[in-house]
């Protein structure tokens, strides 16, 4: 007789309840005037919206350093949960969950060196979350986006809306899935 699926064994949802923390997609420091804002919703094989995905996000500073800001996210004295980013330092990093409609947004500077900026896709079903790039701009010289045919191509190009602000959906799966990486 089969045993039933333990939590090592299948992905659910379980990461939403210790992943995610305040401010987890300010990954700009309050105010700066280059702020861009990166937003797209998640969609299952069906084109249906993904409620409960988590996305990472991680870029180079502006000035193309890697090394992010030490001690910008910030834990309660006293329980030692985060209750936040310190609202100045660019650490490059976000992480935020999917809202109700499988929608997620990231306020983000441009990041320096690169067109794109790295992205993570945590999802029920997953064993393995998924890697991808969301390019701001259409690269010509790019290595990844001139290996794909222009199909594949755009799935990996964020559109420009207005206000610097850049839209990038994610399909798992099904008719314009978007191109995922491979790291061996």
């Amino acid at each position: 007789m089969p045993h039933a699926p333990t939590p090592s064994q299948t992905v659910g949802p379980f990461y939403g309840y210790a992943l995610p923390f305040p401010g987890g997609g300010e990954v700009a420091p309050a105010g700066h005037a280059d702020t861009i804002t990166l937003h797209g919703y998640v969609f299952d094989g069906a084109g249906q919206p993904v409620p409960d995905a988590l996305i990472e996000t991680w870029q180079p500073a502006p000035d193309r350093s890697r090394t992010g800001a030490p001690g910008s996210l910030r834990h309660d004295p006293v329980t030692g949960r985060v209750i936040g980013r310190d609202g100045v330092a660019f650490t490059g990093f976000g992480r935020v969950p999917t809202d109700a409609d499988g929608h997620w947004t990231v306020r983000t500077l441009p990041p320096g060196g690169v067109s794109y900026i790295s992205v993570a896709v945590f999802a029920r079903g997953l064993l393995h979350h998924l890697y991808t790039r969301a390019y701001l701009v259409d690269e010509p010289g790019d290595a990844l986006l001139g290996s794909l045919d222009a199909e594949r191509r755009s799935t990996l190009i964020a559109r420009s809306e207005q206000d610097r602000t850049y839209r990038f959906d994610i399909r798992l799966q099904g008719d314009g899935e978007t191109v995922f990486l491979e790291f061996a």
